[in-house]
């Protein structure tokens, strides 16, 4: 009966109708004259009947009890299940929010614009072109979307994941098949980053496609996380202060490059990624080399935001509040013929101030400029 008699709650109602207790009783009856075998058998049948019933009461609430935990199980499950709903919900709503918000901020795009939407295989391409595709059926301006791939012949690259997917989806799209994984490895030595080659390569093929399909935006799947580490390395290894434009020129000057996800974090990519269940197709060409100067730099900034929270976040909120004359590129700001106005001047140093900046935000002026000198009283040496 899938009875189990060393459960516990029912030791003790076994312990009074199991067999001992029945031969217990056989023994305690004297076998007599009086005695007829026919009515022993009666006896004997009525307490097999007795135990009989025990045991299927027995059964009965263990089976009710293994449904109880089961029910509570089943609630739980859906539960976490509405949690997790609710949680990737939300989590959409802010991606297509800051994607819409990066497009209306840098004017992306425009009206009658085709945007080629490059596909890497990576979750970040997955998810531009995945937002892409919603915003475009409810944008107030009209734009076409093509999707295109570039096959660079990458031993065991699975070459039917991308096409089937985007055929799934519905979005027209190329794929451009060109071996330049042959030529990185004849060209780069041995042990040395093929990123750089790789890069420059694959970058006049996509301008190549882009004319040729007519495209007028090509649209690439960098997010916040790798316009910071792009102005760390830059800073730290090529002694320069730049990023990774949101939107800017080819370098000739046939095309125009935007970046619709330079307001998304990395982290949130991921998991919308993993909650889509986007085919992702890892790169052996690039990705799994070691000591990449770009790896480092995400290692720090991660370490940062783990450590620091919210640090991250200025050092991003930072790259759209600059101040030429607050750094030192004679390029950018004329030093050499500066001179003094006797006026306050919107964005001027606050010279002698230890912790200049520190404040709350004022509206550019220095302190000094608000206060009249002649209202504070300087004792005169005697």
């Amino acid at each position: 009966m899938g009875f189990e008699p060393a459960h516990p709650k029912f030791l003790g109602l076994l312990s009074r109708n199991g067999p001992h207790f029945m031969a217990d009783r056989r023994k305690s009856r004297p076998m007599n004259d009086a005695v007829h075998p026919q009515h022993l058998s009666a006896v004997d049948a009525a307490e097999a009947l007795h135990l009989d019933d025990a045991m299927a009461v027995a059964s009965a609430a263990l089976v009710a009890e293994a449904s109880a935990h089961g029910q509570a199980a089943n609630d739980e499950a859906e539960k976490k299940a509405a949690r997790h709903a609710f949680e990737m919900n939300k989590l959409s709503k802010k991606l297509h929010r800051l994607v819409g918000e990066a497009i209306t901020d840098f004017n992306m795009i425009e009206e009658g614009d085709k945007v080629m939407v490059c596909m890497s295989g990576g979750k970040d391409s997955y998810g531009m072109l995945d937002i892409l595709m919603n915003l475009q059926k409810r944008a107030p301006i009209r734009f076409e979307i093509v999707a295109v791939n570039l096959d660079q012949k990458q031993p065991g690259f699975p070459e039917h994941v991308l096409p089937e997917y985007l055929t799934k989806v519905g979005v027209p799209f190329r794929i451009e098949e060109q071996d330049t994984y042959s030529v990185v490895k004849k060209v780069v030595p041995e042990g040395k980053t093929t990123c750089s080659l790789c890069s420059r390569l694959r970058r006049g093929i996509l301008y190549r496609v882009a004319t040729e399909l007519g495209c007028t935006k090509i649209a690439l799947g960098h997010h916040r996380d790798d316009i910071l580490q792009t102005m760390f390395m830059n800073m730290f290894f090529g002694s320069t202060l730049k990023g990774m434009p949101p939107k800017l020129v080819t370098d000739n000057g046939e095309h125009v490059v935007i970046r619709p996800m330079a307001y998304c974090r990395e982290q949130d990519l991921a998991k919308y990624a993993e909650h889509r269940e986007f085919p992702i197709i890892p790169c052996n060409l690039c990705g799994s080399q070691e000591g990449l100067q770009r790896q480092q730099m995400r290692e720090m900034i991660n370490e940062w935001d783990r450590k620091f929270p919210g640090r991250v976040d200025n050092m991003f909120t930072a790259l759209s509040n600059i101040i030429p004359s607050h750094m030192m590129d004679r390029k950018l700001y004329p030093f050499e013929t500066i001179k003094a106005t006797g006026t306050p001047m919107k964005g001027g140093d606050i010279a002698f101030d230890e912790d200049e900046g520190c404040g709350e935000p004022s509206d550019g002026l220095p302190a000094e400029a608000s206060i009249s000198l002649n209202t504070i009283p300087i004792r005169k040496a005697n």
